[in-house]
């Protein structure tokens, strides 16, 4: 099983960038991250210190999310967001560099929530010009934009996969891009109470990037009720061959005591 550590909310008793060298001590060869930095374009010396903190760990980047703002403080991403279009397409240049040094192709938009005083249907449009313009710039370096339905955030609106594949098949129809899939977050998916065994039977195959957690609580693997494994199986078996992102929540002691067991098993 090919699994890529999320730095962003897996080993944070650690520094941030030290975290990739934790996740390659524990025995990963890959990491992902949510955005990394404070600002949309950070300057150039921290992207430096990140890439090298990457590099220096051994380890693969395989994801890395657009900017979406304060995400402690409740934001949930840019795409949508009116008046911060600028910023956006700022952004989509310093995360072609990154990808591009660091042989990252998977790169997560997150939506936005819905804003006061501003039409649905006129942040829906912006949003396809956002990600149509993402999909461009991480086209260069044969990137993919990843899309993800987020549970725990009441003005988000893409709960479902469904709700998600609209708006990829919308973009695609209206820009003509063709990298942008579904990131099929088995955790968030489950908790908005979407049919997940029926999205994996019919988008498997198509899916950009799978991501897991347990239920209730976000946790490790086995602390909850979710039968993640097959679902990653089933995912498998119907052509899904990308990395599977551990993206919980557990303290760094147990945090991948889960899969020490699995290793053992088999």
């Amino acid at each position: 099983m090919t699994y890529t550590v999320n730095c962003s909310i897996l080993l944070t008793e650690l520094p941030l960038l030290e975290r990739p060298a934790a996740a390659k001590a524990a025995g990963f060869d890959a990491v992902e991250f949510w955005w990394p930095f404070a600002s949309s374009v950070p300057a150039d010396s921290d992207i430096t210190t990140f890439e090298n903190a990457i590099r220096d760990a051994g380890v693969q980047l395989t994801g890395l999310n657009f900017n979406a703002g304060n995400m402690p403080g409740g934001d949930r991403g840019l795409v949508a967001w009116t008046g911060r279009e600028s910023e956006f397409k700022d952004n989509i240049d310093v995360v072609v560099g990154i990808g591009e040094r660091l042989g990252c192709k998977a790169f997560n938009a997150l939506y936005g929530n819905r804003q006061e005083g501003i039409t649905a249907e006129e942040q829906d449009e912006l949003a396809v010009k956002n990600l149509a313009a993402a999909a461009e710039g991480v086209a260069r370096i044969g990137g993919t934009v990843l899309l993800e339905p987020v549970s725990g955030a009441p003005k988000y609106p893409l709960l479902t996969a469904d709700d998600a594949l609209k708006v990829i098949s919308r973009v695609k129809a209206e820009a003509g891009v063709g990298n942008i899939k579904l990131l099929a977050d088995f955790y968030h998916l489950s908790v908005n109470g979407d049919d997940v065994e029926a999205v994996i039977e019919n988008h498997a195959k198509d899916f950009g990037h799978i991501q897991i957690a347990d239920n209730p609580g976000r946790g490790a693997p086995g602390t909850g009720t979710l039968p993640l494994g097959e679902w990653i199986a089933r995912s498998r078996e119907l052509g899904y061959e990308g990395y599977i992102g551990l993206e919980y929540k557990e303290p760094q002691e147990t945090a991948f005591s889960w899969a020490i067991r699995q290793r053992v098993a088999q």
